[in-house]
């Protein structure tokens, strides 16, 4: 009879904890940032936080995994239920528009990287969540460079000057 109870608490708990390690309904609310400027820089970071909620508690304290145009990424916690998540890439790679960040517990993304070893198709697993973060462009400096605009403008007012001159001395 004591085997019996004790196996039972042992189910109990193992199927509490199974119950608790995932998330259920989650709620997300994100920010985005992001380098503006690619004058400079040779890549452009990105960095998205969020806040996730999930409808049984405790769960927002499971480790997450992100995954971003097929890299992945690990999340880290900065608060109480606010994560963040950065990634970078390169000036020429990274285009304006939307980008998804998928959001992974444990068990999925023991999926993922199955999936991964398996040479699989790993959209085909299915996410906790997904952000997505609209990333508007960097700027990568002016069309014309200031230095080819001035002499450009030398050499105009040069052809004008000369131009007028013949023209006097004729």
């Amino acid at each position: 009879m004591v085997k019996f109870v004790i196996a039972s608490a042992v189910l109990c708990c193992a199927l509490g904890f199974a119950v608790a390690s995932s998330c259920t309904n989650p709620e997300v609310k994100s920010n985005f940032y992001s380098t503006t400027d690619a004058t400079i820089v040779s890549q452009i970071g990105f960095v998205t936080e969020f806040t996730l909620k999930c409808s049984n508690a405790g769960a927002e304290k499971l480790p997450l995994f992100a995954e971003v145009l097929g890299k992945l990424a690990p999340v880290v916690r900065i608060g109480e239920n606010k994560y963040q998540v950065s990634w970078n890439e390169e000036i020429k790679k990274a285009s304006s528009g939307s980008y998804a960040v998928r959001l992974f517990d444990e068990e999925s993304y023991a999926a993922v990287r199955k999936a991964q070893r398996a040479g699989e198709d790993v959209q085909s697993v299915k996410p906790l969540t997904t952000v997505t973060v609209n990333f508007p462009g960097a700027y990568k400096g002016p069309w014309v460079n200031s230095e080819i605009l001035a002499t450009g403008l030398v050499g105009f007012v040069a052809y004008v000057a000369f131009t007028t001159r013949s023209k006097l001395m004729a």
